[in-house]
């Protein structure tokens, strides 16, 4: 294990020289009117070089692969995007402090209102991290407020998609206080339909959204590293045959395998694997080059992984131990005797060195009630990660980021 020093003496540069990462989609055009009025669904399932699904009882035909904007800061980008065919574009109240939102905003305000489909993401507060429930000090009007907040960002009255965001346990889906709230903004008009996100413990998260008979929409993580995928193809198709609409994430498992950025994930295969289940219905890979798009538009070509591709990803099931994606299972979070957020803290490992997106990682450690170095005084760590992680050491590297000043991070 590092020591301190060592932790410390690599410190600020390495966070401050790495920028911002991703992989790329692309789509085309749905025509989407606002409240009641029907979506206007076009039979074919593929045209030109775009690949088409429904979106479950939304309605909204939609391309595979839409546009994750969570890492993206360029404007030029996102229009460039939209210009290309892309239609879908997922955004969250948190994401870059709000800049994220207000820059989508900018970008799509004088366009045609059905040419694109906005989604965004608002948390419910006081979660408890550990057991993955909502409180008795959880408000629905905190939540209300903030989505207020983000649709005057966005600069509209009203989003195609609203998801309670990052939930993992069946009891927090079916929350009522929080559930109402997002019923009666759909009555309102303000978002046309609802849905969840989840990182982990997917396929509960899934079928409580199905049960729930309530939600229209489930954002879920999904990739070919996934211990559990026997499990989450049976959520999918229950989910699915219940008339939710499947949207993934978390396609490339990590973008990286290493912390250096040196093994890149074949993020082409990565992203076929997950499109060639027909129970997804679109994904949103984060790009922030242009050519990350020019990849996307090849993956909406053919579906079909080649003999190299599907090598690649099984090495990559071999080398799952040292990568950079935590599957977020929770098995870690009985282990530690300081009772952190492990998966969490992990996540933001991932958003730093997979996805070169430093002002997120920030963000998400903000979020959680941590010491400065919180492993520090512990001599070994007994937790046993199911992907073989040290922990510890992830940890203590993870957390400097909390000594680098906000500015530098934007």
């Amino acid at each position: 294990m590092k020591t301190n020093n060592q932790h410390d003496s690599n410190g600020r540069r390495s966070f401050i020289k790495k920028g911002f990462a991703g992989l790329a989609g692309i789509s085309v055009l749905p025509s989407v009117l606002k409240g009641s009025e029907e979506v206007k669904a076009e039979k074919p399932e593929k045209k030109g070089t775009f690949i088409y699904r429904t979106l479950g009882k939304t309605g909204f035909k939609l391309p595979i692969v839409s546009m994750g904007v969570m890492n993206s800061d360029n404007p030029d980008l996102v229009r460039a995007a939209l210009e290309a065919g892309i239609v879908l574009l997922d955004t969250a109240h948190g994401y870059q402090r709000g800049r994220n939102e207000e820059m989508i905003g900018k970008v799509v305000k004088d366009r045609p209102r059905d040419s694109f489909v906005l989604a965004t993401k608002v948390p419910g507060d006081h979660l408890d991290r550990k057991t993955g429930l909502f409180t008795e000090a959880t408000k629905a009007e905190t939540f209300i407020e903030k989505f207020e907040i983000s649709l005057k960002r966005l600069g509209f009255e009203y989003v195609d998609i609203l998801h309670l965001h990052s939930v993992v346990k069946r009891e927090a889906v079916l929350f009522e206080p929080l559930m109402n709230a997002m019923i009666k903004l759909k009555k309102q008009g303000k978002t046309r339909f609802i849905g969840v996100s989840t990182h982990r413990n997917e396929p509960e998260v899934l079928r409580a959204a199905a049960d729930s008979k309530v939600y229209d929409v489930v954002l879920t993580a999904y990739n070919f590293l996934q211990p559990h995928l026997e499990d989450m193809h049976k959520a999918l198709d229950y989910a699915v045959k219940a008339g939710l609409g499947i949207v993934a994430m978390k396609t490339q498992a990590g973008v990286y395998w290493d912390r250096e950025r040196q093994n890149q994930i074949n993020m082409k295969a990565a992203l076929k694997w997950a499109l060639q289940n027909k129970n997804i219905h679109t994904a949103i890979p984060g790009f922030t080059t242009f050519d990350q798009m020019t990849l996307g538009l090849s993956v909406m070509e053919d579906l079909t992984l080649t003999p190299k591709e599907n090598q690649d990803l099984k090495l990559g099931k071999q080398l799952s131990f040292n990568s950079l994606y935590c599957q977020q299972c929770g098995k870690c979070l009985a282990q530690c005797g300081k009772n952190l957020d492990i998966p969490t803290l992990m996540r933001s490992y991932m958003y730093a060195y997979g996805y070169k997106n430093p002002a997120l990682a920030r963000e998400t450690i903000d979020s959680l009630d941590l010491s400065a170095l919180p492993c520090k005084n512990c001599n070994t760590c007994g937790i046993q990660c199911t992907m073989g992680f040290n922990i510890q050491d992830k940890i203590l590297d993870i957390t400097r980021i909390k000594n680098i000043p906000q500015d530098f991070l934007v």
